[in-house]
């Protein structure tokens, strides 16, 4: 009889199960919901509007997050291996100065500039990759190593000082079509940064779902040695997701001098860590093996409102670095908690 009794809550632990790792999966999506609500109670209000939800606020929030959101996805898919990249601030900054030094002082074309640019973030990446790969120095290392590097070469390309970006067709002027990415669209709503970013996370999320790569990628962050004799190109993978992780920090470099209309070899200082914390916060495993992009935009997202709440209601400098280092911890903490699947 109690064998019998004990039967029909069989179910109802499966569906409690099942909620829970739901709960866990888009632990990301519900952050920023709480977040966005919260943002919403707390917000400032000017003649009884919420300041939050003005249409330039919202676009600033996503403007904001733009620079890091590009990065992030790039740092996703070195996470999803089990490796990290110190080196994206530092890539920034180096193409942030590429980009003034090629338009402004080398009368360099818009085309020309933004191709040669992009290269270097993909050569560097891939560089990074190969120590990491083929020499077999964790990537802690080698990326530590690397943020030296390109900062040192960024340093050294503008002399050590700041290349102001003047738009127009006389020297020492970029041409005016790189001005257009700092521009608005859609009737001056949304910011053209927000459309790359949109356009960078919607391709790497449809990458990872359709592409063969995309299997080796989590085969090799779930077990590289079987994934080794299972016939993956463990080096290969390991140096192209290196790679790509260079080349959306180049992106993100020329996003950010045509933002702020300069190149300075100082851009970007602290951004592979808010990037971390993007990845980290969409629940992406430190370890590798198990994440994804969607989650990682919204765990920028997330930040981003943060910092825009934070900023808002004019809360110290030093409270918001405590704040969003307890978000972070929170998001580990949730990791470690979460069901195996």
């Amino acid at each position: 009889m109690t064998a019998l009794q004990d039967k029909p809550a069989m179910p109802v632990e499966k569906a409690s199960g099942s909620v829970v790792a739901t709960l866990f999966r888009f632990q990301s999506v519900f952050g920023l919901l709480a977040v966005f609500v919260a943002a919403i109670i707390f917000s400032p209000r000017r003649d009884g509007a919420i300041l939050f939800l003005s249409a330039d606020n919202l676009a600033n929030v996503v403007r904001a997050v733009s620079e890091i959101g590009i990065i992030a996805v790039g740092m996703t898919f070195v996470i999803l291996i089990g490796g990290i990249d110190l080196s994206v601030g530092a890539v920034l900054g180096l193409a942030a100065v590429g980009s003034a030094v090629l338009m402004v002082e080398s009368d360099w074309g818009f085309l020309p500039s933004i191709v040669v640019v992009l290269a270097i973030g993909l050569v560097f990446g891939a560089l990074q990759g190969m120590a990491t790969a083929m020499i077999g120095i964790q990537s802690f290392i080698v990326t530590l190593a690397g943020l030296q590097i390109a900062r040192g070469l960024a340093r050294i390309w503008s002399d050590g000082q700041g290349v102001a970006i003047a738009y127009g067709d006389g020297p020492n002027e970029a041409p005016s079509t790189f001005a257009l990415l700092g521009e608005r669209t859609f009737g001056g709503l949304v910011p053209i940064p927000v459309l790359i970013f949109a356009v960078v996370a919607i391709a790497a999320v449809v990458f990872l779902r359709i592409s063969a790569f995309s299997r080796h990628l989590y085969a090799v962050g779930g077990n590289e040695k079987a994934a080794r004799l299972s016939g993956v190109p463990v080096i290969r993978v390991k140096i192209a997701v290196f790679a790509i992780c260079g080349l959306l920090a180049s992106l993100a470099g020329i996003v950010h001098a045509v933002q702020l209309n300069q190149g300075s070899p100082n851009d970007g200082i602290g951004y592979e860590l808010d990037a971390i914390a993007a990845v980290v916060i969409g629940g992406t495993s430190l370890a590798g093996g198990r994440g994804s992009v969607a989650g990682t935009v919204a765990g920028a997202l997330l930040l981003g409102v943060l910092n825009n709440i934070l900023a808002l209601n004019n809360i110290d400098s030093n409270i918001q670095l405590l704040i969003k280092g307890l978000v972070i911890v929170a998001a580990a903490a949730l990791q470690r908690l979460r069901p195996a699947s």
